[in-house]
């Protein structure tokens, strides 16, 4: 992000007391109103800051907006702004001329809070009158916070990452900003540069991270948190031998599963925001006019995937309810037990990357047995039947449907989309709007989204092709 743009950042830092930091349990920026920024300068402020969750705790939805889990129908796509009904049909002028984009903006402000306090702690002394265990866990949680930013950057603005391309010949990622300085020039690094920054700072983060999950506050990262997001980020580069590992580390801290059993299947609000499975929370955006639990009937389910759940499957009336006058599906309140989707980090995620790995080890036994473990816990009670596979492909095949089907409308579709496609999956995903058809080709240039209009004027950095 350039200097003019962090300077928009301030501004809206300026502003927070109506409205962006007040939020936060402790606003520091209120202490002294003769000043134009207050530096936070204890625990508690930067504990504040990094709990702002109108900031801290929203990821990109273009992405999402891209995949194939839903249809619109042509009257409501008008009415869109210009940026989701490009999106919807990959159109070449994503944002049409528009700018102030939150898919970037917030991300980066995420970046540039975490940054606060990475270099705010050490001016504090590391006991910090006697809370050695916070100071080091709020290290933790700004190097999470950074990570997750620029890892759900590089899914929507960055190539997928490939292991066998040479570095002189690596194509561009995201600008990687370590400092908070808005004096400095951001350069877009390379996509394995990106990646190798996610992973050192999740790994700093998983040594620091504590390892109890805060009941109450799950929009606070832990190391079961760090260690799931590294399987999600080793997963997403194609690593299966990583991704697994990691996903194991995971779940021999934190496994637990709901019982699907237990939720109404008529609330339009199954889960609470303190849900068992959730380790972190964070949702998709809230400007988003398309992705809005039973707010937005028009977002209709994909036919194909919705039919996909069997008849016992809880999933079918637990995810989505049934519109009484169209008969066709949408979505509802997920793990953030909110209007917006879930785009954080859960139990049932690991298990399924846990099982993926295994099945591309040929562990058919160890992935099958992962598929169980979270399957009878989502179908109705008495009724699932373990999943059988001849072989490595077809026990693959299995978790990759259940895959689709339990992650659904969570920010990760594009994501498998990408990577997938990249190992020969051949994906074509087809729009039909007002009798035109629309196609995104496997591995096609828009998997990489375009950079808003006003980043690349006020920069200079280059756009994606």
């Amino acid at each position: 992000m350039t200097k003019i743009l962090y300077s928009t950042i301030i501004v809206l830092i300026l502003l927070a007391g109506a409205g962006i930091i007040s939020s936060c349990k402790k606003n520091f920026l209120d202490k002294k109103p003769s000043t134009n920024l207050v530096v936070p300068s204890s625990l508690e402020d930067f504990q504040a800051l990094l709990d702002n969750d109108n900031v801290m705790r929203e990821t990109p939805e273009l992405g999402e907006l891209s995949t194939d889990d839903y249809y619109l129908p042509n009257v409501f796509w008008q009415g869109l702004d210009a940026k989701e009904q490009n999106a919807y049909i990959w159109a070449k002028d994503l944002y049409g001329g528009q700018g102030n984009v939150d898919d970037w903006n917030l991300p980066y402000q995420q970046v540039f809070y975490a940054n606060v306090v990475l270099e705010g702690l050490p001016k504090l002394t590391a006991d910090s009158g006697g809370d050695a265990q916070g100071w080091k866990a709020l290290k933790g949680a700004a190097l999470f916070i950074r990570a997750y930013a620029f890892y759900n950057l590089a899914q929507v603005f960055a190539p997928v990452f490939d292991k066998n391309i040479s570095a002189a010949d690596d194509k561009l990622g995201i600008p990687l900003r370590l400092h908070s300085d808005i004096n400095l020039v951001s350069v877009r690094s390379t996509v394995k540069d990106t990646y190798a920054q996610i992973l050192s700072d999740l790994n700093a983060a998983s040594g620091l991270l504590p390892v109890a999950i805060p009941t109450a506050n799950r929009n606070r990262p832990s190391k079961p948190a760090a260690l799931a997001m590294l399987a999600r980020v080793y997963l997403s580069m194609g690593n299966y031998g990583q991704a697994g590992i990691y996903a194991d580390s995971c779940l021999n801290f934190y496994n637990k599963l709901i019982d699907y059993n237990i939720l109404s299947p008529l609330s339009p609000f199954p889960f609470s925001r303190t849900n068992l499975e959730t380790m972190y929370q964070s949702r998709l955006l809230t400007s988003s006019q398309v992705l809005v639990a039973l707010a937005v009937p028009d977002c209709i389910v994909d036919s194909i995937l919705y039919r996909s759940y069997a008849a016992n499957d809880l999933r079918s009336t637990v995810f989505y309810t049934t519109n009484p006058v169209t008969g066709l599906s949408n979505i509802k309140g997920s793990y953030n037990g909110q209007l917006y989707p879930f785009s954080g980090l859960a139990t049932d995620e690991v298990y399924l990357i846990r099982a993926e790995c295994a099945a591309r080890a040929g562990n058919i036994p160890s992935a099958l047995n992962d598929l169980d473990t979270l399957l009878v816990n989502r179908w109705k009670k008495g009724s699932f039947v373990p999943v059988t596979a001849s072989d490595g492909a077809a026990a693959l095949d299995s978790v990759l449907l259940e895959r689709r089907k339990e992650l659904a409308f969570r920010g990760v579709r594009w994501t498998d989309l990408r990577r997938l496609n990249k190992e020969g999956a051949g994906d074509t995903l087809i729009r039909k709007l007002n009798g035109q058809t629309y196609q995104l080709l496997p591995n096609g240039p828009r998997y990489v989204l375009s950079i808003p209009p006003d980043v690349l004027r006020l920069s200079g950095i280059p756009d994606n092709p």
